[in-house]
């Protein structure tokens, strides 16, 4: 990670250092430097260093007082290590980390390097991205990107992710996977498969295959680990990465042939299990958006956890029901069938590439209209309403939000007696925040008669909301 091989070296400890051409302040300036920056020392006059930079091919002097002078030899390992251990949490400290991170690994004997120092290489570099993220759409900061700079000429990379026309800056992750390599404590290897399994560092541009391949990796690493010896808020933040992880990996299984429906149902199940494992008394507030994050992904895919998809139709009230039947390469088609009318065709036909989740089916008492759950992307689930009326048959699609498809899922919840009304249950994230709300639908225009936040203080909902919701929603969490 260091450019050469020099047993003592100056690193800049001040952000905007100047390089000057000869030892006084009226000399001309070569170049600013930063912290973190590591100069080769080639000699002294008065109060300045004669230094070379290697990372500019500038040589020059520099204030000494500026810089902190460090030998890289094995006896002065200890001291570099105490110095990471201090920066570590030191925001707006990561590029000077960085250096002594650096030097520590370049003055360390091999066989006392453990999983500390890349601990805290990794924390410094995701932090420094993080901040970098935080910067998106405010004034330029040439501190910040100087300091980008600094981290990626000690090998620190970053990758930019565009995702609903924003860009975030996340670490490539490799001190990570070497802290799960090497020595480390249970509290470090946690913190390192954390790091890794970012939902929000997921590049969205992959092909479905390697984000099956990447899912199933992060699955393992969190699977790994040994949690037993690690405090409960880390314990809860495992089992959220876990519950989303399990969650996405539900959906994708659905729409591989090579997966049986045991297969779906025991990701789901899992996922499920994740998020019922979160021992809310230990939960952190800071945990709090990472929580509705979770239940939100589960929520999603929570009908996988239905054992098997019906090949012949579900019956139901009227003797309406549904038939799922394959269409177009990687289309399923969404047969209304009238029970007991033998080989008629069915009245209605509709397709999606969505995965469609035929245990969700619900009939309305008198054989009107049929809600089915269709979950276009692993994160996003919508509900399709099939309504009769005078022209026959015709669907419409209520999804989560009026937005870009990103979290959320609108669910049914029940029927209301005597009306043309029906209960649903909605969550979502839009512009960072979560909302769940538990609402009164007009049939008629599907439009959103009465919410509430609760489902006691909407009258309707309280008294007719389905038991079978009840029991099996992640909305009343």
């Amino acid at each position: 990670m260091l450019a050469t091989a020099l047993t003592v070296i100056a690193i800049v400890t001040q952000d905007q250092a100047v390089l000057r051409a000869a030892p006084r302040e009226s000399a001309a300036q070569h170049a600013l430097l930063w912290q973190g920056d590591s100069l080769e020392i080639r000699g002294s006059k008065g109060d300045y260093l004669q230094v070379y930079d290697h990372r500019r091919e500038r040589a020059g002097y520099l204030r000494a007082s500026q810089v902190r002078q460090q030998a890289l030899k094995p006896e002065n390992a200890p001291e570099l290590l105490a110095v990471v251990r201090f920066l570590r949490d030191t925001p707006g400290a990561e590029a000077l980390g960085i250096s002594y991170a650096a030097a520590y690994l370049k003055a360390a004997p091999a066989e006392a390097i453990d999983g500390e120092v890349f601990d805290a290489l990794g924390a410094f570099a995701e932090r420094l991205a993080q901040r970098a993220t935080a910067r998106q759409g405010k004034a330029p900061d040439n501190t910040l990107g100087a300091h980008l700079e600094v981290a990626a000429h000690y090998g620190v990379d970053m990758v930019s992710l565009e995702r609903d026309d924003q860009v975030r800056l996340c670490y490539n992750g490799e001190a990570f996977r070497r802290v799960l390599a090497l020595r480390a404590s249970d509290v470090q290897k946690a913190l390192a498969a954390l790091a890794l399994t970012r939902h929000d560092c997921v590049s969205p541009e992959l092909t479905p295959i390697e984000r099956f391949t990447l899912d199933n990796w992060r699955a393992e690493v969190l699977d790994r680990l040994n949690s037993a010896q690690i405090p409960e808020v880390l314990k809860n933040r495992l089992h959220l990465r876990r519950a989303g992880v399990w969650a996405s990996l539900a959906w994708q299984r659905a729409r591989r042939p090579e997966f049986g429906p045991a297969a779906v149902a025991q990701a789901a199940t899992r996922a499920l299990s994740e998020l019922a494992a979160i021992n809310k008394s230990e939960l952190a507030e800071s945990d709090a958006a990472a929580y509705s994050d979770a239940a939100l992904r589960v929520g999603a895919s929570r009908w996988a956890a239905e054992p098997g998809v019906p090949v012949a139709p579900l019956k139901a009230a009227g003797g309406l029901a549904i038939a799922t039947r394959s269409g177009q390469p990687g289309e399923t088609c969404i047969d209304l069938v009238q029970t007991g009318n033998g080989a008629q065709p069915p009245p209605f036909t509709r397709c999606t590439y969505g995965t469609v989740w035929p245990a969700s089916a619900a009939v309305h008492p008198q054989g009107s209209a049929v809600t089915v759950a269709v979950q276009p992307l692993d994160t996003w689930r919508e509900l399709w309403v099939f309504r009769h009326g005078a022209a026959g048959w015709t669907v419409d699609v209520i999804p989560p939000a009026n937005d870009q498809p990103n979290l959320g899922y609108l669910e049914f919840a029940g029927w209301v007696p005597g009306s043309s009304q029906m209960l649903a249950a909605r969550e979502t994230k839009l512009n960072g925040r979560y909302k769940t709300s538990f609402e009164l639908i007009n049939l008629s225009t599907l439009a959103v008669e009465r919410s509430a936040d609760r489902p006691a203080s909407l009258s309707a909902f309280y008294r007719w909301q389905s038991p079978l919701w009840k029991a099996q929603t992640v909305s009343l969490r």
